[in-house]
C-alpha cells in the first residue's frame, strides 16, 4: 500500500516540526499527535499510512503504544516506524517485538528516514 499520510507521535514540539518538515518536502500529507492518548485520538479520526513513532513520551511510551496499535484488529496492516533517541541493539530489538517494522535513531537523517517510508511503501 502507498504510503501517503504519515502521523507523527513526539512530545517534542521541535522534534515534531522537524519530522513534520521532512515529510512535507518529501510530498507526505502530516499529522501530529504530542502523547499517546493524542495518537490515539487521531488514529481514529482518520487512519494513516503509516505512523513514526517516539518512545521517550509522558504518560504511554512509544514501546506500550506500539504495542497497543500493532495488537489492534483495526490497525493490523499499519506500519509503525520508532523513531528515537534509544539507540541501543536491545531498544531496536524490543521495538520491534513490539510490532514496529522499522527503528531509526534521533538525531535522524532526513533522507534515510524518506528512504525507510519508501521500503515500506
Amino acid at each position: 500500500m502507498p504510503i501517503h499520510n504519515v502521523l507523527v507521535v513526539d512530545d517534542s514540539k521541535t522534534e515534531l516540526m522537524f519530522l513534520s518538515e521532512v515529510l512535507r518536502k518529501a510530498g507526505y500529507q502530516v499529522t501530529t499527535a504530542e502523547n499517546g492518548e493524542e495518537a490515539r485520538r487521531r488514529l481514529e479520526e482518520a487512519m494513516p499510512d503509516l505512523v513514526l513513532m517516539d518512545v521517550v513520551m509522558p504518560g504511554q511510551n512509544g514501546f506500550q503504544l506500539t504495542r497497543s496499535i500493532a495488537r489492534d484488529p483495526r490497525y493490523v496492516d499499519l506500519p509503525i516506524i520508532i523513531c528515537t533517541s534509544k539507540n541501543q541493539e536491545t531498544d531496536r530489538v524490543w521495538g520491534m517485538r513490539q510490532g514496529a517494522r522499522d527503528y531509526i535513531t534521533k538525531p535522524v537523517d532526513g533522507a534515510e528516514l524518506i528512504s525507510k517510508i519508501k521500503a515500506l511503501g
